[in-house]
C-alpha cells in the first residue's frame, strides 16, 4: 500500500489519544488505497499504543469491508454500569486428563499434531483443526494445555463465527465486560474487545519504550482474564506480530531469596491510567475505574505453579514497600518480561489465527510496525479466580506449589544446580 502524507504538528493534552495529526490519502476500491491525496482526505490520529487496542478514527476501510459489523463502537451512554459481581470460578482445566490427551486424540484423529514452540512456553495445534467442533472433553484438555503452556494457537479459524467463539469463552468462565474499551459495531455483543488498527490511528514511537508494553489483560479486576481466546479477522501480511512471556520462568529465573522476597509482596493495579485515556473517545465509561491488590507471585490452580503476576501497564507501586525500592524491584520485573528470549514466543498472524492464551501466567505485547496496513481481531476475555498468593494456596490445598524449572529437571531426572561457590565468573565471548 502506498500512502502520501503531510503532517501538522498539533499540541494537545497529554493523556489523550489525539497527539497530533497528519493527512492520508483516503481508501477507495474496497479499502484499498489509492496512494493518492484527496481534497477530502482523513485525518490520522497519533496513538500511543501503551494505552490504544482500536478505533475508527476517519472513513475505515471502505465501505465493502466484509467484517464492517465488527468495527469499533463506543456507544453513547448516560451513567455508568455498577461494580462487577463476584463470580463463582471452577477453572475447568481441574476436569482435564492429565495429559490433555482427549484433545491430543481429537487432533491426531483429524491427521494432525500438538507441536510446541519453545520448551517453556508456546504450542501450536497443527492441522485441520476446527475450534467449534471440540467437545466438553476436549475444551476441559484446551484449558489444561493452555495452562501449562501459556498460550496455544489455532491456523485458519476462518468458519469460528463470533457466537462460537463466545461460546467457547463461556465454557471458560464468566465473559469479561470492559469498562472502557470499544465493542463491536454489531451492538450485541458487549463482551467482546475489538482490537484494531489501520491508516488514520498512527503509533507515536515517541510515546513508549518496547518493554513497557508487555502487560496482562485488566489486572485491576478483582478478577482478572483466565483463559483468553483473540481471533484476527484481517491482518497485515508483514508485521504486527505478538509476544508472549511466561511469568513461570520469570520465577524461575530468580534467586531463592528474590523469590522468596517477591512471595512476601502485594502490588496495587490500577486502572485509572487506563481510563483517563479514553477520555477524548467516551465522557462516560462502562464502568468507574478502580484499584485492586493482588500478590506479585501468584500460584495457578490448576497446574500449582508459581508465576509473577506484575505488569507495567497496570501496576502502579508495591505495598508497604518504599518508593524507591518499588520503582527498582517493578523495573527489574518489567526488564525480565521483555529480554527472557527462552520464555518468550512470537506468532506471525495470519487470517483466521487464533491465539488462546492464559492471562494469569503470560504477559504479551503487539509490535506496532505495520502501519498503515490493517488490522482487525475480536478478543473474548473469561474471568479467571482471584488470584492466589503462594502462602494461600498451599495453606488451603495442602499442596506446596511449585516452580517451573524444578518440575523440569524433575521430569527429566537432572539435578538441582549446585550452590554458588562464591567465585569470580570471567565473562565469556561467542560469535
Amino acid at each position: 500500500m502506498t500512502v502520501t502524507t503531510s503532517t501538522i504538528l498539533e499540541q494537545v493534552p497529554i493523556g489523550t489519544l489525539k497527539l497530533n495529526k497528519e493527512k492520508v490519502a483516503k481508501p477507495t476500491d474496497g479499502g484499498h488505497d489509492s496512494g493518492h491525496t484527496t481534497e477530502d482526505d482523513d485525518e490520522v490520529v497519533m496513538v500511543d499504543p501503551y494505552n490504544y487496542v482500536g478505533e475508527t478514527f476517519g472513513s475505515g476501510p471502505g465501505e465493502n469491508y466484509p467484517f464492517a459489523d465488527f468495527l469499533p463502537h463506543n456507544p453513547d451512554r448516560t451513567a455508568s454500569d455498577p461494580p462487577l459481581p463476584l463470580f463463582d470460578i471452577q477453572d475447568r482445566g481441574l476436569k482435564a486428563h492429565p495429559n490433555a490427551a482427549r484433545l491430543r486424540a481429537f487432533v491426531e484423529a483429524r491427521g494432525g499434531r500438538v507441536k510446541d514452540q519453545l520448551v517453556a512456553v508456546g504450542t501450536v495445534i497443527e492441522g485441520d483443526i476446527k475450534l467449534e467442533e471440540l467437545g466438553e472433553e476436549e475444551k476441559d484438555d484446551l484449558a489444561l494445555l493452555v495452562a501449562q503452556r501459556g498460550v496455544v494457537f489455532f491456523r485458519n479459524q476462518h468458519s469460528l463465527t463470533i457466537e462460537a467463539q463466545r461460546d467457547l469463552g463461556k465454557h471458560f468462565g464468566p465473559l469479561h465486560k470492559h469498562a472502557t474499551y470499544a465493542t463491536p459495531r454489531r451492538g450485541d455483543l458487549d463482551d467482546v474487545v475489538v482490537v484494531y488498527a489501520d491508516h488514520n490511528s498512527r503509533p507515536d514511537l515517541y510515546a513508549f519504550s518496547r518493554a513497557e508494553l508487555f502487560h496482562s489483560d485488566v489486572t485491576y479486576e478483582v478478577q482478572p482474564p483466565g483463559t483468553t481466546i483473540l481471533r484476527l479477522l484481517t491482518t497485515p501480511e508483514v508485521g504486527n506480530d505478538t509476544l508472549w512471556s511466561s511469568g513461570y520462568t520469570v520465577y524461575s529465573s530468580l534467586s531463592k531469596p528474590m523469590q522468596k522476597y517477591l512471595e512476601s509482596l502485594s502490588a496495587i493495579h490500577s486502572g485509572f491510567d487506563q481510563a483517563a485515556s479514553r477520555t477524548g473517545i467516551t465522557k462516560i465509561p462502562r464502568r468507574a475505574p478502580i484499584e485492586t491488590v493482588h500478590p506479585v507471585v501468584r500460584v495457578h490452580p490448576v497446574t500449582g505453579l508459581k508465576s509473577v503476576f506484575v505488569n507495567p501497564g497496570f501496576v502502579t507501586r508495591l505495598v508497604g514497600v518504599p518508593k524507591a525500592e518499588s520503582d527498582m524491584i517493578l523495573s527489574f520485573l518489567k526488564d525480565q518480561f521483555a529480554q527472557q528470549t527462552d520464555g518468550t514466543v512470537r506468532w506471525s498472524w495470519q487470517s483466521g489465527d487464533v491465539a488462546i492464551w492464559d492471562n494469569r501466567v503470560v504477559n504479551h505485547s503487539a509490535t506496532f510496525d505495520a502501519y498503515p496496513s490493517l488490522r482487525h481481531g475480536l478478543r473474548v476475555t473469561p474471568h479467571g479466580e482471584t488470584p492466589i498468593s503462594v502462602q494461600e494456596y498451599e495453606s488451603t490445598t495442602g499442596q506446596k506449589a511449585k516452580d517451573w524449572l524444578e518440575e523440569r529437571h524433575k521430569s527429566l531426572g537432572i539435578k538441582p544446580l549446585d550452590r554458588d561457590d562464591g567465585k569470580t565468573k570471567k565473562r565469556a565471548f561467542r560469535d
